[in-house]
């Protein structure tokens, strides 16, 4: 299958092949190459294409292709200065500060909105084969910057919903031309989020940013924007504390071998996608685990459990079968230092929206990787039978967890208490 950007409408083409036409039709396959979209007032909505289009520009690059005004989400397609051709997909929306009744005078906002307020859950396309990056993001023309929310936290969508920021994340952005902060709903219980806030001159940075951090934790995700605000690209190899293990001459991967690469040229591979980095990086946090817990004296027959939905590790102590969940603590800390752990899943079930948090039944022990603040590969543990109840949902337990003494850096201690 192949696909083609720019020239003339920026038109998707494709030819396909089906090994079981009965399985996937030809419907199904445009409806997830073309995004869905909005009719919207050209006057309102053009100063932020011509912010995002002079952004590009001012970095050196050549606008192809951009859509109309009236049409959202915008599609703008350009080359770089090295002659690399991207494209966007960009959910945008005006950012202001309009002094609203009962809300704080230091707010500022955009409301995500197409259309008419039907209360249905709207998709935020995303590219299956990475050639565009969807950008989720408010403008602000007048002054200059821009705010970018994660597209995959909020996928789907309502309209309307409102993102607030503060006059302080502002005067980052103005000062510093990028700022990263973490951002807690209205809603407490509603998953903690990073916001990446950029002047226009960042714009481009931005694209690379939202590409190179796609799905990622909220932990990560900020980690990630604070790289690129210092102008250095995250590398997991590079910030490594450890000793790196490398095959032995003449050994070459049998995955190697069935792709047909070198061994470097399967990891450039994935360090240029980042759909497999974000994959891969998952994966390696539970392969530390395990590799920790399999130190241990009395574990037994640990591995890594590859089943959707189910616990990450399972392991073998002292006669017991006991499981262990890895979870990634979040960038910022609160004020005393202590780290913190957004504890819940992605999505909830509309029929149950309880569903979106864990049960004490669920597994005997969680493991907050510690990588996202300390950049190392390291663990702290919990009995989950000792963290706390979630005031609403009965049942559950709470998502908003301080790493605090109930947590150990020794897992022999929580191990032996489950």
């Amino acid at each position: 299958m192949w696909r083609v950007l720019g020239g003339g409408g920026d038109l998707f083409r494709f030819s396909a092949c089906f090994e079981n036409q009965s399985q996937i039709t030809l419907s199904a396959m445009c409806a997830s190459l073309t995004p869905r979209e909005y009719s919207v007032q050209r006057k309102a909505r053009e100063p932020l294409l011509d912010f995002m289009c002079k952004a590009l520009e001012a970095a050196g690059c050549t606008v192809i292709f951009s859509s109309p005004a009236n049409r959202a989400p915008f599609r703008i397609t350009f080359e770089t200065p090295l002659g690399e051709r991207k494209g966007i997909i960009a959910y945008a929306f005006l950012a202001n500060q309009t002094p609203t009744k009962n809300r704080p005078t230091d707010e500022h906002r955009f409301q995500i909105k197409y259309g008419t307020k039907d209360g249905k859950l709207h998709e935020l396309w995303q590219d299956p084969y990475g050639l565009y990056t969807t950008l989720l993001i408010g403008i602000n023309p007048e002054s200059g910057f821009f705010v970018a929310a994660d597209p995959v936290l909020h996928s789907p969508t309502k309209f309307f919903i409102s993102l607030e920021f503060k006059d302080e994340h502002v005067r980052q952005i103005l000062e510093r031309g990028w700022h990263a902060w973490e951002r807690r709903s209205v809603m407490s219980d509603e998953p903690v989020e990073v916001l990446v806030g950029g002047t226009s001159s960042m714009f481009l940075s931005l694209i690379q940013f939202e590409s190179e951090a796609l799905g990622e934790a909220p932990g990560h995700r900020q980690l990630i924007a604070e790289q690129f605000g210092s102008g250095a690209i995250w590398s997991m190899a590079r910030k490594s504390k450890g000793n790196l293990i490398l095959p032995g001459e003449g050994r070459v991967h049998a995955l190697a071998r069935e792709f047909e690469l070198s061994e470097k040229e399967v990891l450039d591979l994935i360090g240029e996608a980042p759909r497999l980095k974000m994959a891969v990086r998952g994966w390696v946090a539970e392969e530390h685990l395990a590799r920790s817990l399999r130190r241990i004296p009395g574990v037994t027959n640990c591995n890594r459990m590859n089943i959707e939905g189910g616990t990450d590790v399972e392991l073998d102590f002292r006669g017991r079968r006991l499981t262990v969940e890895c979870k990634n603590i979040l960038r910022t800390t609160l004020a005393d230092g202590t780290a913190k752990l957004d504890f819940q899943r992605t999505r909830a079930s509309q029929a149950d929206p309880c569903s979106r948090y864990y049960s004490p039944e669920d597994f005997d022990v969680v493991a907050a990787c510690m990588h996202a603040l300390e950049e190392q590969w390291i663990f702290r543990f919990a009995e989950t039978s000792k963290l706390d109840a979630h005031k609403k949902c009965l049942g559950k337990l709470a998502n908003n967890v301080r790493i605090d003494d109930r947590w150990s850096d020794d897992p022999v201690r929580v191990l032996a208490a489950v």
